[in-house]
């Protein structure tokens, strides 16, 4: 497997204070397992050689000289590793005692990179002094060192900053990603204190997001001294503001932790980025190859958690925020046009599904907070050829249950009259047949909101719009898209949420909406009066369209890479010969359906990435869609 991954791990070894012999012993005994599990880059405390806690004793030759028996000890074992290793050592260098990270490979010192901010009681030297440059001999071979130097693993740039470096208000790190490093490891040594890690670890991700990086941080542990502190042994994973892995803390064993970083999220986010610029620093790295082979074994990333629901978090906590974030931006967004507009009276028709639903809810709390009278909404359903029992009935409960002016009028006569006037014959169940329905409903909403001075809610969700499933100049327009921001999978969500939350007299209902199959009901009912036409058998699942879209338009991911990513999100649910029905399908109406979104209507950005022709997706209406379609064939 490579799909554009890198392997990393941080490792925190028992550590033994001073007995340098010792401790290489361990750390060759872990990373030959780290090598056995296809791990490429590897990332140990600072000083692990020695201990951070050995005091005066830096300044002892003697431990200077186990140092660098341990060092050759590993260098020797490193010559079987399909890896790069970072191990922490003091090193004398000009009369001072440098605190530094030795990387070695394949049976080599590549360079050694010293720290750069000191602490006020440290034994060593600071590295802000310019060593740009500057070579240090280690058993007879001179080798870089400065802070100036990043490793190249495959297409990824390493770089290295130890311990309170990532706290300087310019830190290393933040030279490094912006000279090009995709990763960047920390070789640390801070002791614990009472909510100490929580800080560090949100300045980690922290970094991580600024830096569109991965962030590899492997912190001191159990073994050093604690004569004044005590060392817990932290390994931190982030990848581009994100929590990749933690270390279990209070035990007194082997920290590990292995993960795969998307090297291909990281370039995408740069890309995308407009605060993000490569080269643009001044500053100057040496680059060395490490050559280092960076393809694994195995199928499946290790570390990572690919969420077959992407807009809609797995964690309770993060989506109950979620919900009641997107309700309020909708609310306020429509709150605002209502006021700007010195509107008091809203249109919109209702089906029972969900989309009309989560509208209704949003007009009625944003009537609520702006103190007008809930029966200036008049909620209209228009039953035609399709409508169910079911759907009709939800609506109309709701409505009632709401307390909003409620209209029915149906559209059958209407669209009758439609079909006899264009000759259309009533048997044939085309798109014609169906659009006609749609677009009457359209013109029914349009013209009582002249009559009562309204503007028309539109209902049509991101989903939709994404495939292009809404019928040109009929529910693809309104006077504002209350829901164009939100995907199909976050909306059932919401609608959950604000049932359980908001409108909890409203639960019955709300609960069987979201469990009605989801459909535009244009086409008439079973012999059993149930839902015959059902969207998902028709467009594919949106839990699938919502997972692709996701990934084209947050990182612009080529139909290869989120095939590989559905694979392993939809592992057991659907076959890979679904998957790339659906992805084609995808594509072929992503593409082909651009025009409608070129002229939506306004509606507030919900979630992270938008179709908004206006602050979201720029795209030309006849682009080819040849290139995508060719890369689903070969898959």
């Amino acid at each position: 497997m490579n799909s554009g991954y890198l392997r990393v791990a941080g490792l925190v070894p028992i550590v033994s204070v001073a007995d340098c012999r010792k401790n290489a012993v361990a750390i060759i005994s872990e990373c030959t397992q780290l090598n056995e599990q296809d791990v490429k880059v590897a990332v140990l405390p600072e000083l692990s050689i020695t201990g951070c806690t050995c005091g005066d004793l830096f300044f002892s030759d003697t431990l200077h000289e186990g140092v660098r028996q341990a060092i050759r000890d590993i260098v020797r074992a490193s010559t079987s590793w399909n890896m790069l290793v970072f191990v922490g050592i003091p090193i004398k260098y000009q009369n001072n005692i440098y605190d530094c990270a030795v990387a070695i490979a394949k049976g080599k010192i590549l360079a050694v990179v010293p720290k750069t901010n000191i602490p006020i009681d440290s034994n060593f030297k600071s590295a802000k002094s310019s060593l740009s440059g500057s070579e240090i001999e280690i058993d007879g071979n001179k080798v870089p060192f400065g802070t100036d130097i990043m490793f190249r693993v495959g297409e990824a740039l390493i770089g290295v900053e130890i311990n309170e470096d990532v706290s300087a208000p310019i830190a290393p790190s933040q030279y490094a990603t912006t000279s090009g490093a995709h990763i960047i490891l920390n070789l640390s040594a801070a002791n614990d204190e009472v909510g100490k890690y929580d800080l560090l670890k949100q300045q980690l991700v922290d970094q991580s997001r600024k830096c569109c990086c991965a962030y590899v941080y492997a912190g001191a542990g159990y073994g050093e001294s604690t004569t004044d502190f005590v060392y817990d042994g932290k390994v931190v994973i982030c990848e581009n503001g994100v929590l990749m892995a933690e270390s279990n803390r209070w035990n007194d064993g082997v920290k590990k932790e292995i993960v795969d970083i998307d090297m291909d999220l990281i370039n995408k986010s740069r890309l995308m980025s407009v605060a993000f610029s490569v080269n643009e620093n001044g500053h100057k790295y040496q680059e060395l190859e490490t050559f280092i082979d960076n393809h694994v074994k195995s199928h499946q990333p290790i570390g990572r958690i690919i969420e077959r629901n992407p807009f809609v978090p797995s964690d309770k906590i993060k989506l109950h925020q979620i919900c009641e974030d997107a309700v309020n931006i909708q609310m306020m967004g429509l709150m605002k046009r209502l006021q700007f507009t010195n509107t008091k009276t809203l249109v919109i028709g209702v089906s029972g599904g969900l989309d009309s639903t989560l509208a209704l809810l949003v007009a009625v709390k944003a009537f609520d907070r702006l103190k007008i009278d809930r029966r200036n909404i008049y909620a209209i359903t228009m039953p035609g050829f399709g409508t169910t029992g079911r759907t009709k009935s939800n609506a109309c409960e709701l409505m009632t249950k709401l307390g909003v002016t409620m209209r029915e009028i149906s559209i059958v006569d209407a669209v009758m009259q439609h079909f006899s006037d264009i000759g259309h014959d009533i048997n044939v169940q085309n798109i014609t047949y169906e659009n006609a329905q749609a677009r009457e409903r359209t013109q029914i909403l349009m013209d009582v909101a002249n009559q009562v001075n309204g503007m028309v809610l539109g209902t049509g969700d991101m989903s939709e719009l994404a495939l292009g499933w809404a019928t040109y100049n009929g529910d693809h327009m309104s006077m504002y898209g209350v829901n164009a921001g939100v995907p199909k999978t976050l909306i059932k969500e919401i609608v959950k949420w604000l049932a359980y939350n908001e409108f909890v007299d409203c639960a019955t209902i709300l609960k069987d909406v979201v469990e009605t199959p989801i459909s535009p009901e244009l086409i008439p009912a079973d012999e059993n009066g149930e839902i015959k036409q059902k969207t998902e058998d028709n467009v594919g699942p949106y839990e699938l369209h919502d997972f692709f879209l996701y990934y084209v338009l947050k990182l612009g991911y080529s139909p290869a890479k989120i095939f590989n990513l559905a694979q392993i999100a939809f592992n057991g649910d659907y076959e890979d010969d679904v998957i790339k029905k659906w992805l084609r399908t995808f594509f072929r109406r992503f593409f082909t359906q651009q025009f409608k979104r070129s002229c939506l209507p306004d509606g507030p950005k919900v979630c992270e990435v938008s179709l908004s022709p206006r602050e979201g997706l720029s795209m030309p209406s006849d682009a080819s869609v040849n290139l995508w379609l060719d890369e689903c064939d070969k898959l």
